[in-house]
């Protein structure tokens, strides 16, 4: 069982890990599909859904990917951001956050530019990264916040 919140509403709900894999999971509240994490792929936050995302990542840290479809840098660093998540192996969790769709959190935390990867540690943000980076660049960033 994962305990997954509803991007729409911010509702925790349990999913059978592998009745999902046959069936769309829906938020038992509003009726919004489910996304069920997976260490192969960042997980998709909203304004709804991030404080209580970070909440629930306890002691890892979490890599906040923050882009937009329309920016070709964020483009770029997408393939990149996909890969920590499929080679976290635990050590951190990696997630997404739309900044056009998600504007209450983009200037929550002063996104002026994209892409900004943001770092967390039991909920607060420890760092920052802005621009198009190397992969052994955020990968550093993220083992020193671990250790």
């Amino acid at each position: 069982m994962a305990i997954v919140v509803c991007p729409n509403c911010g509702t925790k709900n349990r999913v059978d890990e592998s009745a999902a894999a046959q069936k769309q999971p829906v938020c038992g509240r509003c009726g919004a599909k489910l996304t069920v994490a997976s260490n192969d792929h960042p997980v998709e936050l909203t304004d709804a859904s991030f404080d209580r995302f970070l909440a629930e990542a306890g002691d890892k840290p979490v890599l906040v990917d923050c882009w937009a479809a329309w920016c070709g840098p964020c483009r770029m660093l997408a393939p990149t951001i996909d890969v920590l998540a499929k080679e976290s192996a635990g050590r951190w969790i990696v997630a997404k956050l739309d900044t056009d769709a998600n504007q209450r959190t983009a200037a929550r935390f002063r996104i002026s530019g994209i892409p900004t990867m943001l770092i967390f540690k039991q909920g607060e943000l420890v760092d920052q990264l802005v621009g198009l980076q190397p992969k052994r660049n955020i990968e550093a960033r993220l083992a020193k916040i671990s250790a």
